[in-house]
């Protein structure tokens, strides 16, 4: 059954065998990898395939979705072994406050951060990048809906043009979007976005003073792409990080499982959610 369950469902091979679905899970949930030479090998490939990033909670999801149970001790000792160290074992440097934006705008978003309908509730933030001998800087958008990079940018300058761009590379339809919130990062307080926000009659929404938990998602998409992305590599030119950054968006859209989406990607996400109302 398991051979065949690209091909059928399991409801379906269970009536045609005429075998409780009950008893063909507890006996999927019984397979164990037992051959110590195979082990090593299935999780080196998984952890190289995940860009050195994925711990042993996340292998353990990959080798379930192959087919195997195996405990995350078990694992843990063979990455050990292989000296495979994940990139969330180094602690990260965090920068020192700036000015923010004083405006009075209230914080809508109100940290719901579970949308049920893709583009409702974007979020938006900035971190910095070396390049050279100079600090360069990228901008997220980030749909709540599904945790997706929805639109990004990189430039040698904080400002509101790089906000601004981030938001022109969105692929969707602007109309969609009803909300935008971000910290009070005086690059998001800027006449070309408001006019861009008015245009397609966005709502606007800000963290409170000095709360980044406001604006949680954001966070904690910066924090993985910094783990995961700029402490691994050295750029020489902004058009180097653009290309390394294209490339890290794809497969941080379509390839990487997060937690929080049950550990699906986001575009596989959002494909089962359209599944489900239509």
């Amino acid at each position: 059954m398991r051979q065949n369950k690209h091909k059928y469902s399991v409801s379906a091979m269970c009536d045609v065998l005429k075998l409780p679905r009950s008893t063909y899970y507890y006996e999927e949930n019984k397979v164990e990898v037992t051959s110590e030479d195979e082990l090593p090998t299935l999780i080196m490939d998984i952890f190289q395939s995940s860009r050195q990033n994925y711990g042993t909670r996340k292998i353990k999801k990959e080798l379930h979705q192959q087919g195997f149970t195996v405990s995350r001790r078990r694992i843990g000792r063979i990455m050990k072994e292989l000296g495979l160290v994940s990139s969330y074992t180094v602690a990260q440097y965090k920068p020192r406050p700036t000015s923010c934006n004083e405006a009075k705008q209230a914080n809508v978003l109100d940290r719901k951060f579970e949308q049920e309908q893709a583009l409702s509730v974007v979020v938006s933030d900035l971190t910095y990048v070396r390049v050279g001998s100079y600090w360069n800087y990228v901008c997220f958008f980030v749909d709540l809906f599904n945790r997706e990079i929805i639109g990004y940018s990189a430039g040698p300058h904080k400002d509101a043009k790089l906000v601004y761009r981030a938001l022109a590379s969105i692929k969707g339809n602007l109309n969609d979007i009803q909300l935008f919130h971000t910290d009070r990062g005086n690059e998001f307080k800027n006449k070309l976005i408001d006019d861009a926000l008015e245009a397609f009659q966005i709502e606007r929404s800000l963290s409170m003073k000095g709360c980044p938990y406001d604006n949680a998602v954001a966070e904690a998409t910066f924090k993985i792409f910094k783990t995961e992305f700029v402490k691994k590599r050295h750029f020489e030119s902004l058009a180097e990080l653009t290309t390394e950054l294209h490339d890290y968006v794809h497969w941080f859209n379509h390839i990487r499982i997060h937690g929080s989406l049950d550990y699906l990607s986001p575009a596989e996400f959002k494909q089962r959610h359209h599944k489900k109302i239509v």
